[in-house]
C-alpha cells in the first residue's frame, strides 16, 4: 500500500495543530471532520470557526480530499494569524494610549501645579503692597524665566511696584516711602 496523503499535508501552508476526525458513516462513506486549531491565537473568536465536514466514499476522498480541504486551511490559519496579530497591535496601541494619557495628566498637573505656585505668589505681592512695603513686594515678583507666559504681566506689575518705591512731593525732593512709616 503506497500512500502520499502525508506528503500533501505536509505541503499545505498552515499555522497550528490540523485535527482530522474519521467516522464510519452509512454504508460505505465516511464522515472526516477538518479543524485547524492554533493555539498561538488568543482571541476567543476562533472558537467561533466551524469544522470542515465531508461525507463521501473511501475512494473519493483519496481522489478529492486534498483539494476540498487545502484552501479553506490555508484561509482559516491565516484568518487566525491575522487575529493574534490584531490583538498584539490592540495591546500595542492601548500601552501608548495609556502612556500618551499619562503624559497629557503629568503636563496637565505640572501647568495646574505651576500655575497654583504662580498664583500664591501674586497673592503674597498684593498683601505686601497693601502693607506698604512695595521693595519687599517687587523682590517676591517672581522672575519672567520662571514663568514665560506670563512676561508681560510680570513685567507690568514690577513696574507697577517700582514706581511705587518713592514718590516725589511737591518741592521736588523725594520722600522715601512715607506711606508705611508712621511719623
Amino acid at each position: 500500500m503506497n500512500s502520499n496523503f502525508f506528503n500533501q499535508i505536509a505541503q499545505l501552508d498552515f499555522i497550528g495543530n490540523l485535527q482530522l476526525t474519521i467516522t464510519k458513516g452509512v454504508g460505505n462513506n465516511l464522515i472526516v471532520s477538518v479543524l485547524l486549531n492554533n493555539d498561538n491565537c488568543n482571541d476567543n473568536a476562533k472558537n467561533s470557526i466551524p469544522p470542515l465536514l465531508f461525507n463521501a466514499t473511501a475512494q473519493e476522498f483519496d481522489k478529492e480530499l486534498i483539494q476540498q480541504i487545502s484552501s479553506p486551511i490555508q484561509i482559516v490559519s491565516s484568518v487566525m494569524v491575522d487575529m493574534e496579530l490584531f490583538l498584539k497591535q490592540m495591546e500595542k496601541v492601548k500601552k501608548q494610549s495609556t502612556k500618551e494619557k499619562e503624559k497629557t495628566e503629568k503636563t496637565k498637573n505640572d501647568k495646574q501645579s505651576k500655575d497654583k505656585k504662580y498664583e500664591d505668589t501674586m497673592l503674597k505681592v498684593n498683601k505686601l503692597e497693601k502693607e506698604g512695603k512695595f521693595r519687599e513686594a517687587w523682590k517676591k515678583v517672581p522672575e519672567s524665566t520662571e514663568f514665560p507666559q506670563k512676561v508681560d504681566e510680570i513685567r507690568k506689575r514690577k513696574s507697577q511696584l517700582s514706581a511705587q518705591f518713592s514718590n516725589p512731593n511737591l518741592f521736588g525732593t523725594i520722600e522715601q516711602e512715607t506711606a508705611s512709616k508712621p511719623h
